[in-house]
């Protein structure tokens, strides 16, 4: 997919007076780079003594340590998954190659590469993904556990093999900041679980190439971070990786000013980019533990250099791991909401761990868990290694400087999230927030008071998920529409309107007008949003404890329209519609549930499966999946002012 003159301009469009100007600045010492790229200092002496305690590893449970080792195996023979795509090649990558689409990106200089175009240069995330080195902290890690040798030795032939293969300033990993910052933090972590093996220095410090690519890592980081209109999850992600390569590869005559601006440039951005409530301003849960994950990495890095770490980034983090703790339903899912990429800040944890609840257990370990959160039982690596370097917030002072709340908060009013509960694990998301983050909303899906609707942890009523970003316009165009939401859609177009890629130029604006969130009793919510003016769409949300129902009222003022409201099913729930009634069935550990939907009359409603002309029908449960499921649709028309009822009834268990 390759960007026309017209989403440059519409892009250019939403920025700022001083986004503009430091992109132009940007521009000019790129041309200068090229002819003139930075020298790296000549470093005598680098020692690396970030090392983890002695208990860290001792506190690693069996079960975690078993799933690491055998990731780590599978890995050594040259197995891995990409967003869908398996890899039987990482026993020996190819660094600049798509297996997608089977093309190699094309070299010289970085910012020449067409990285946006895939007919060019192929797949960027498939590309981009294995040099983020993730894989290699694994690999790690599990030499830091067993002793093995191996697994040291894979790692430092792969990065050798990458630094040698990835010249500074040449190629396609030498484009995107948040590429480069989390690179830094696997590299961080690699040197620090080889400590014990006596060839890490001199595969680091010692290493002449290895000391001159984090270097420039660095300079490139510092001459250009992520502005304005990009200042996302972007930023947090450069400004972690520098501050945690600034701490522990304190070797060069920058690296003092390079930690300090880093330690800024995170406390402004982890505040920017988050509610006071503590969920994340992009309003893309995924996103939210990326930076969750990349705030506590940073962290520790600050926290082991016994750098001093300002007392709001610990309360950002605090809040986030409370509103994470807050919008989970009874299986640690939480909302499947906006742009979701897979992305994690750190990891050192093998198949089968559970993200979320690993991010719940480093929250207790650092912040303490508060009564009403939910049980944590799984296990995971990553937080013993963590809470072992991380100060815990206990030891700050007298106390915390905001209260955390006494009991599990229902409604986000700044975000416009609610969730409403039910018996048997009934689990109701209620969208009526912002669009997404500053003006380009990048991650955001035009799902305005769109609900989402578990029962035990089972998707009923699914947020479809995000699938793909670049090289697919009609399946992202899809996924993030109106239509591809549990929502109501007018005259066929979406609330809000897209600029293309990561772009939005019209933000639908919405409102909460009534919560009452008591899981005992009726709960109810009610929103509207003015994203199909002169039209108003509102919508209330009732959920009644004792008949376990859920009761969705569509009002539409305005004038004749057409409308069609969708609902997607998720992938394991089979649907029978005769009429407008459909009996939903699935099953739960073993247990076979059912449910009852009875859909709006005076809508004609139909049944859409994996169709793809154009896209409907469809679930994905991770970046580069895509799965068929039932979506039910209504179509019709309003006129003045109408009301649309569903009603979808739990069948008792």
């Amino acid at each position: 997919m390759t960007l026309g003159t017209g989403w440059y301009l519409r892009r250019l469009s939403r920025m700022g007076p001083r986004e503009v100007g430091g992109r132009v600045g940007d521009t000019l010492r790129r041309r200068r780079w090229r002819s003139a790229p930075p020298l790296a200092p000549a470093v005598a002496g680098a020692r690396f003594t970030a090392v983890l305690p002695d208990r860290a590893l001792a506190a690693v449970a069996p079960d975690a340590a078993k799933r690491l080792v055998a990731e780590a195996d599978r890995l050594m023979a040259g197995h891995g998954e990409y967003f869908g795509v398996p890899r039987e090649d990482l026993a020996d990558p190819d660094w600049w190659y798509d297996p997608k689409t089977g093309r190699r990106a094309p070299g010289g200089y970085a910012f020449d590469v067409p990285y946006r175009d895939e007919e060019a240069a192929g797949d960027i995330k498939q590309i981009w993904e294995p040099s983020r080195h993730q894989y290699l902290t694994v690999l790690a890690a599990a030499y830091a556990l067993t002793g093995d040798e191996r697994y040291a030795e894979r790692v430092a032939g792969h990065l050798r093999s990458w630094w040698s293969a990835n010249a500074p300033l040449r190629g396609v990993h030498w484009i995107s900041g948040i590429e480069l910052g989390i690179r830094l933090l696997s590299w961080v972590w690699v040197r620090r679980l080889l400590d014990g093996w006596e060839g890490a220095a001199d595969l680091f410090e010692d290493n002449p190439v290895a000391v001159r690519q984090i270097w420039h890592h660095q300079r490139w980081l510092a001459a250009f971070p992520s502005r304005g209109s990009s200042a996302n999850n972007h930023v947090v992600a450069e400004a972690a990786g520098q501050l945690a390569a600034a701490c522990a590869f304190d070797w060069f005559p920058s690296s003092a000013r390079w930690r300090d601006r880093a330690l800024r440039s995170l406390e402004r951005h982890l505040r920017a980019n988050t509610f006071p409530s503590g969920l994340n301003r992009e309003l893309a849960t995924e996103y939210h533990g990326l930076v969750l994950e990349l705030g506590l990495a940073a962290v520790a890095e600050a926290d082991a250099a016994g750098v001093p770490v300002p007392r709001t980034v610990r309360l950002v983090l605090l809040r986030m791991t409370d509103a994470l703790a807050a919008v989970v339903d009874d299986r640690l899912r939480p909302p499947r909401q906006g742009d979701a990429d897979d992305g994690h800040g750190l990891v050192v944890d093998g198949a089968g761990t559970d993200r979320w609840a690993s991010l719940l257990a480093t929250g207790d370990a650092v912040f303490g868990a508060l009564p009403w959160w939910p049980p944590v039982t799984g296990t995971d690596v990553r937080t013993p290694l963590l809470a072992a370097l991380l100060q815990p917030y206990a030891k700050e002072g007298t106390g915390p400087a905001v209260a955390r709340p006494k009991s599990r908060p229902a409604h986000f009013s700044d975000a416009g999230l609610t969730v409403l509960r039910g018996p048997a694990g009934i689990w109701c998301r209620c969208d009526g927030g912002p669009h997404g983050f500053l003006s380009i909303a990048a991650h955001a899906h035009a799902d305005a008071l769109s609900v989402e609707v578990r029962h035990e942890g089972v998707d009923v009523l699914a947020d479809p998920g995000t699938y793909c970003y670049h090289g697919q316009p009609a399946w992202r165009r899809y996924f993030r529409s109106t239509l591809g939401h549990n929502t109501l859609e007018l005259d066929g177009t979406d609330q809000s309107v897209s600029g293309g890629p990561f772009l939005w130029t019209r933000h639908a604006r919405s409102r909460v007008l009534a919560v009452d969130a008591s899981e005992e009793g009726v709960s109810r919510w009610c929103a509207e949003h003015d994203g199909y003016g002169p039209s108003t769409h509102r919508r209330r949300v009732e959920l009644t404890a004792a008949s376990r129902e859920l009761r969705v009222v569509d009002e539409v003022s305005g004038p004749r329209r057409a409308v069609r409201l969708a609902f997607h099913l998720g992938p394991a729930v089979s649907a029978g519609l005769e009429g407008n009634r459909a009996l939903l069935t699935w099953s739960r550990d073993g247990q076979e549930r059912s449910a009852v939907l009875d859909l709006p009359r005076g809508l004609s409603w139909r049944a859409h499966r994996g169709e793809t002309d154009p896209p409907l029908g469809w679930y994905s449960p991770g970046f580069g999946r895509k799965q068929p499921a039932t979506t039910l649709v209504g179509t019709g028309f309003t006129d003045g002012r109408r009301q649309f009822t569903t009603v979808l009834t739990f069948r008792g268990q």
